[in-house]
């Protein structure tokens, strides 16, 4: 009976795209479990009914902080926990999906000899990555094949995506949104905690947004509304974003990885708010300005006006993103089982 760990989380975006390869998983695995910390990782993954362990997690913060003195303390606190459980679970492979979550198994894997592979989403690797591939052995798959070709151990595989992405239907979302389809949409997502910067230019910018577009404006939890015109149609989350993505026309988005691979599959019309370096460690200015190459129109936050959001939607409606790689779920499930089988090193 083999069994596979799944490890990751802190964000939505470490989580997804992991669970989105479970269905391949499932045909060469007995058993697929995962150990994350006590976010948002623990409840999409019991969501996606899959057995749950809870570790102690470490975030490390990249402004100067007293709560990055207790690190070393819960992390080793989480590598005893993570271990405890690695050993009752006997995996035959653990693959982590990356953010600081991730550490505290990968780190117990490598103690109990049990192989690890981790898949980078971005165009640089993070640092949980950075620390899983120098420190301790994992084997590291890529969604650029730039990023595989800085190591030659890497693998090059894609991005993998769940498979609900291309099934959207635009019908449903025009009806639970009340638009007609005389218009255009427009769909603005500003990441899963919403962008204080994204909302207020889109704020600025919708009278004239609305003379032409339907407006779709996820916020994130602390949703507003900017208009009472039937037109514009703010939401706090959406659990179906494949339905949204089907109905827009053009979408102005974060530059996360997930994001920005879904677009490009999906060929939308797009425009990159990237997180500036500081905000972030520039991860999503690389993934941007990668994109770019591919049809999204970049607007750094720095340069983000009422005229600049104005241009950059009128500039994405004449141009579709083009797909940067195919999606890579059996890809990496066939690595993974691969590993499993002690048929990759």
């Amino acid at each position: 009976m083999k069994t596979i760990v799944l490890t990751g989380g802190g964000t939505a975006g470490h989580v997804l795209p992991a669970l989105a390869i479970v269905p391949e998983l499932k045909k060469r695995f007995d058993r697929i479990c995962y150990i994350g910390g006590s976010g948002v990782e623990k409840t999409l993954a019991m969501d996606a009914e899959l057995p749950y362990f809870e570790t102690e997690t470490a975030k490390f913060r990249r402004s100067l902080s007293l709560q990055n003195l207790a690190i070393p303390f819960k992390l080793i606190k989480g590598v005893k926990e993570a271990t405890e459980h690695l050993k009752r679970l006997k995996p035959a492979v653990v693959f982590g999906k990356g953010g600081y979550v991730s550490l505290p198994s990968v780190i117990a894997a490598k103690k109990l000899g049990i192989p690890v592979v981790v898949h980078e989403s971005d165009f640089s690797l993070g640092l949980a990555n950075k620390i899983a591939e120098k420190h301790f052995g994992a084997k590291v798959l890529t969604a650029y094949p730039e990023t595989a070709a800085e190591n030659p151990s890497r693998i090059f595989v894609g991005f993998p995506l769940r498979d609900s992405l291309f099934t959207g239907q635009k019908e449903r979302a025009a009806r639970f949104l009340e638009f007609d389809g005389s218009r255009p949409v427009l769909l603005v997502v500003g990441g899963s905690s919403g962008s204080v910067a994204i909302n207020d230019a889109v704020k600025a910018a919708l009278p004239k947004l609305l003379e032409t577009y339907d407006v779709v404006h996820v916020m994130g939890k602390n949703s507003l509304r900017y208009s009472d015109s039937p037109h514009y149609k703010p939401i706090a989350y959406s659990e179906a974003i494949e339905n949204l993505y089907a109905l827009a026309d053009v979408v102005v988005s974060r530059a996360g990885a997930g994001a920005v691979s879904e677009l490009s599959a999906l060929e939308k019309s797009a425009v990159l708010i990237p997180l500036p370096a500081g905000a972030s460690r520039g991860d999503q200015l690389d993934n941007a300005y990668y994109a770019k190459k591919y049809g999204a129109v970049v607007l750094e936050q720095a340069d983000l006006s009422t005229q600049a959001l104005l241009s950059a939607i009128a500039e994405a409606k004449s141009v579709k993103m083009r797909p940067m790689s195919p999606p890579a779920n059996k890809k990496i499930a066939d690595i993974l089982f691969a590993v499993a089988n002690g048929n990759v090193r």
